[in-house]
Formats: C-alpha cells, sequence, structure tokens
C-alpha cells in the first residue's frame, strides 16, 4: 500500500500543479471560457481523485478486517461529474462544456501519464521482473 499512497500522492500535487496552470491562464489570456471550463473540471476532478482515494482507504480496512467490502463511489464520482456539467450549461459565458470534459478527465490523464513515465523508467534502470 506504501507504494499506490505514495503515487496517489504524486497524482494530486500534479493536479494541483495543473490547475494552477490553468488559473494563471485564465487570468493571463483572453480564453476565460476555455480556461474556466478547464479549472471547473479539472476541480471537480481533484475531488473525484480525492474521494476515490478515500474510499479504497476504507475498502482496504475492510479486506484487512475481513469485513462486508463497500463498492468505491461510482455514483458519487458520477454525480459530481454531473454536477460540473451542468454548471457548465448553466453559465456557458464563464465556461466551455468541452473543456470542462477534458478537465473531468484530467486526473484519468494524468494517473495514465505517471503510469507510463514509471513503467519506462523501471524498465530502463532494470527493475522489471
Amino acid at each position: 500500500m506504501g507504494e499506490l499512497q505514495h503515487s496517489l500522492t504524486r497524482h494530486r500535487k500534479y493536479l494541483v500543479y495543473l490547475l494552477a496552470i490553468f488559473v494563471f491562464c485564465w487570468g493571463t489570456t483572453s480564453y476565460k471560457a476555455v480556461f474556466g471550463g478547464l479549472i471547473l473540471g479539472t476541480a471537480f476532478s481533484l475531488f473525484n481523485h480525492w474521494l476515490m482515494l478515500k474510499r479504497m482507504h476504507r475498502f482496504n480496512t475492510a479486506l484487512e478486517r475481513g469485513n462486508k467490502v463497500q463498492s468505491l463511489g461510482t455514483m458519487s464520482r458520477m454525480a459530481s461529474a454531473g454536477v460540473a456539467a451542468i454548471i457548465a450549461l448553466r453559465y456557458p459565458d464563464h465556461f466551455n462544456m468541452i473543456s470542462t470534459v477534458l478537465g473531468l478527465m484530467a486526473s484519468y490523464i494524468v494517473i495514465m501519464i505517471d503510469f507510463f513515465i514509471h513503467f519506462l523508467i523501471k524498465r530502463k534502470t532494470g527493475e522489471e521482473r
């Protein structure tokens, strides 16, 4: 669990950096709606990532104790994505819908890129089994 915890913390850090870049670009460019949507979607993506981490801890604790295992909260994450989409639809002058959806996918993109980079590093250093 230590390596998983470390990589999830790293993902959160990358998402916060990405969010900071989007906020900077929102403040300095004329594409307010596009970066507003990216900020909105990435913020909800970060929340979903945190929610998944919290549920994974409960899941692991229940497995270790031999208790009944609950779900990982798929409906909660879908509902929060729906809220982000509703906000983007309600305020189209402030949030671009396409960039909101791309922001919602930010955590999954970060996870895939991080996995690929660490896979290549392990392969290059010979830690692969």
